[in-house]
């Protein structure tokens, strides 16, 4: 029996962009190929697709306006939707994920980044498994889904918006680094991280502060807190990527040494 392919759909309003990439990808996937709404919507109504990847860029509805139609549809509103565009940055990232994206590919893409990104979204548990832990705390939605976008290729990422619920939240998981803001209303990281450390299994949890005010007052504060580094905003990917793997394998090797080192 042939192995089976996921059904996808591909929507750019230029021709040469769905034919090349149909055969560029047609021996993994099967890949139906749409220049408008009208057209993909004709698509959904047939045929039951795995994900839909949406240029962002056309002259009658950009991509935005279609995500916003599939996620006010009963039916096609669970419908993982992949961005591709020559131009993805910071802004394009948040309003895409406010909106309902589940991942972006930058333009021009290897055929890794293609098949990774439809991968994860279509099987999210194979994914998930043996990943560190990140938790991000943060008021600003925005910035909570920036920091997941940033991390959720090497890690398993939860963000809260609310800091007063931080007790709940670590009764249920347990993560193996946290990421702060510092600037929030009614409770603010520096308050969090005494909160924190009294919770059983966080004693030693490394804490990275993410803020807009990188001053010298706010990181002696933090350090003396028992924060291990900061973060300033806004976020640059390669700073926030470094800085987390580095605390988690000095976090890892601590915990090591102290499990061999006899009692």
């Amino acid at each position: 029996m042939d192995q089976y392919k996921h059904k996808l759909v591909l929507v750019d309003d230029i021709q040469f962009h769905l034919l090349s990439t149909k055969e560029r990808f047609r021996a993994k996937y099967d890949i139906y190929t749409a220049q408008s709404s009208v057209e993909l919507f004709d698509i959904l109504s047939s045929v039951l697709v795995s994900a839909i990847l949406l240029d962002i860029n056309m002259p009658e509805e950009d991509g935005f306006e279609i995500l916003k139609k599939l996620k006010d549809s009963e039916f096609y509103a669970h419908v993982p939707v992949i961005f591709l565009s020559a131009k993805i940055n910071r802004d394009v990232i948040i309003k895409g994920m406010s909106h309902g994206a589940a991942d972006f590919i930058p333009k021009p893409f290897s055929d890794l980044e293609f098949i990774d990104s439809i991968e994860r979204c279509v099987h999210p548990e194979r994914y998930s498994a043996n990943k560190p832990v990140i938790l991000a705390v943060d008021d600003n939605p925005a910035e909570l889904q920036t920091i997941h976008f940033f991390l959720k290729d090497k890690y398993t990422v939860y963000t809260l918006p609310d800091p007063g619920r931080i007790n709940d939240l670590l009764t249920m998981i347990t993560p193996d680094l946290i990421l702060l803001d510092c600037q929030m209303p009614v409770v603010s990281g520096f308050d969090l991280v005494p909160i924190i450390r009294n919770i059983a299994n966080h004693e030693e949890t490394p804490i990275i502060f993410v803020t807009a005010l990188g001053s010298i007052d706010n990181i002696s504060v933090a350090m003396h807190l028992g924060a291990c580094d900061f973060v300033v905003k806004p976020i640059d990917e390669l700073t926030l990527n470094e800085k987390v793997a580095q605390h988690l394998s000095e976090y890892v090797m601590r915990r090591r040494i102290r499990d061999f080192t006899p009692r």
